[in-house]
């Protein structure tokens, strides 16, 4: 086979390969074809791409797999081809055939802080690739999140994205996804000890640069208003860097400040009690704390809580309290809270363009990290005497 020169992803030509073995009766009915890994190691691909061309063959008919034993012509395979004689006793139906790649993407929720650049980068990108893009949202539960890929998969998308629901565990189904190998990008967080593809702020990086900044403002009391981080790496990676920079600073990082645990602002709890509820909390803290001069927001939503928290305390911002975060929509009026800048379209363009790599059994970075950007806006100031 020439694939030196076609223009079709391996796994169509492995497909189209074998399909012509098994009509020619190279591989007669009932006898075991190749693995994925003998099929990898004879046309120098990745698994992912060998067992996408297995299961082609299996949609189409020709073949039957059997766990634990390999995959074999299915004994159905008459002279005239195997997917009539297939389809004739029932076979699964097989996927219509599309030269345009057809990308499944599941994420919590979307907004204008942060999310919606997102999806503008893989939108875009779908287009320079002559592909499109299903959307599917999970408000942040994993059972959701669990059907929703699942659905995809029924829907026979080429491959998918996914912005998973913050929780202590990833759901099951994307277990699934990494043994078997299926082509998928995480964005936002990554798998602990275990290789799946994942492309993220450098969020460490970003929380460390935005901490200095507040100390070069002679702000020490800091205080961290945060979800429960639950092993959601892009909230401990934050975390991490808050801590290093105290660290490196000489400055005693005082956890008697934080916030650990808002929960107004995750997507199925963002309603207007819940915020009315949390802007309380946060009065009461600061109540609480009058040496606190400056609050790092994990997000937009909790630096704008803590911003009307705030002002309804008669505290003024910046005066009295400034007030950082990540992400920060630029007509949002006032206040522009000082934020790092997350470089949204890129990573969305990245994430799209690397599942279709991934696809065709290209490699891809495990990790990739992108640098954030300081923006300096009205809510932040020189820290108040005394």
């Amino acid at each position: 086979m020439s694939h030196e020169t076609s223009s079709k992803p391996m796994y169509e030509q492995i497909f189209e390969a074998l399909r012509d073995q098994i009509i020619s009766r190279k591989y007669a009915p009932g006898e075991r074809i190749p693995s994925e890994k003998e099929l990898g190691e004879a046309y120098n691909v990745s698994r992912i791409t060998s067992k996408k061309a297995l299961e082609m063959l299996t949609q189409h008919g020709y073949i039957v797999r059997q766990p634990g034993r390999g995959s074999f012509v299915s004994e159905d395979f008459g002279s005239e081809g195997a997917a009539q004689g297939a389809m004739a006793q029932g076979a699964a139906k097989p996927r219509i055939h599309r030269d345009k790649p057809l990308i499944g993407l599941v994420m919590t929720d979307f907004g204008d802080s942060y999310g919606t650049g997102l999806i503008y980068g893989m939108e875009e990108a779908s287009r320079q690739h002559d592909g499109y893009l299903v959307l599917r949202r999970s408000l942040g539960v994993v059972a959701s999140e669990e059907e929703a890929i699942r659905g995809l998969l029924e829907l026979g998308v080429d491959g998918l994205i996914i912005f998973p629901a913050q929780g202590e565990y990833f759901n099951a189904e994307i277990l699934k996804l990494v043994i078997g190998q299926y082509p998928f990008v995480l964005l936002d967080r990554h798998l602990k000890g275990v290789s799946a593809s994942s492309i993220s702020t450098d969020n460490a990086a970003a929380a460390k640069r935005m901490i200095e900044y507040l100390f070069e403002l002679g702000h020490t009391r800091i205080s961290l208003m945060t979800p429960p981080p639950q092993d959601t790496t892009a909230i401990e990676d934050r975390i991490e860097g808050f801590i290093q920079a105290h660290a490196e600073s000489g400055i005693a990082a005082d956890r008697s400040l934080w916030m650990e645990r808002i929960t107004a602002t995750l997507p199925a709890a963002f309603v207007p009690g819940n915020k009315e509820k949390e802007k309380e909390n946060i009065k009461q803290h600061l109540r609480e704390h009058p040496e606190i001069t400056a609050l790092f927001a994990m997000e937009y939503n909790i630096a704008l809580l803590a911003y009307e928290a705030a002002r309804e305390s008669g505290l003024r911002v910046p005066e009295d309290l400034s007030i950082v975060c990540f992400d920060s929509p630029d007509y949002a009026g006032e206040p522009l809270f000082t934020h790092m800048r997350q470089k949204q379209e890129e990573m969305g363009r990245l994430a799209f363009e690397n599942v279709l790599k991934l696809r065709n059994g290209e490699s891809v970075p495990n990790k990739m990290l992108l640098d954030a950007e300081l923006i300096v806006g009205s809510s932040s100031g020189p820290a108040r005497e005394g």
